[in-house]
């Protein structure tokens, strides 16, 4: 059997078996039979392939395949719905920044918030980390050290876009505290 005919039958099982999960998702009643039929087809068509195309390399290009056919099907139904009309300014639910009332302490507020206070409370949980986790020095020093700019990178957009600066200042600040006093308990031993 030739691999372009393989993976044609990959997608055309990985199609139909997509196409009766979401039939099952779609229906009021009578989900168990789409569902189960669905799910058969779909472990079915990742198995198989390993006769034709090998053990490792059947199932891995199932599965490539079964997401590419699954996003053909979920994308085939959609529709392109009019924007709605907008909001009064203060009635949304996440206003622009341009959209908040500022005044010059919450602009400077804010800026440090996103900046160096962020800074300090993703450092502390990564030193955090780095005191309290199991494992070699060096993996808890890598690790820890990854940790910090993904940490610094939330509070930034958490703290830009939460409206509520006095709840991001209290809890940025207690993520800090807490953080360097428990790395402070144990030491790095």
């Amino acid at each position: 059997m030739s691999f372009l005919a393989v993976a044609a039958a990959i997608l055309a099982g990985a199609a139909a078996g997509t196409g009766m999960l979401r039939r099952a998702w779609q229906s009021k009643a009578g989900k168990t039979p789409w569902r189960m039929g669905g799910l058969a087809l779909l472990a079915f068509t990742v198995i198989w392939p390993a006769w034709p195309l090998g053990p490792v390399r059947g199932p891995f290009i199932a599965i490539t395949l079964i997401s590419l056919a699954a996003w053909a099907v979920v994308s085939s139904g959609y529709k392109r719905r009019p924007a709605k009309a907008q909001r009064a300014g203060r009635e949304s639910l996440a206003p622009e920044p341009a959209e908040r009332l500022t005044t010059k302490w919450r602009t400077t507020l804010r800026w440090l918030l996103a900046g160096p206070i962020g800074m300090v409370a993703a450092m502390a949980v990564g030193i955090s980390y780095t005191v309290w986790a199991p494992g070699a020095d060096q993996t808890r020093l890598l690790i820890g050290a990854l940790i910090v700019p993904v940490v610094w990178g939330g509070a930034m957009a958490w703290t830009l876009a939460d409206n509520r600066i006095v709840r991001a200042t209290a809890v940025l600040t207690g993520t800090a505290v807490i953080g360097f006093g428990l790395s402070m308990l144990k030491g790095f031993a």
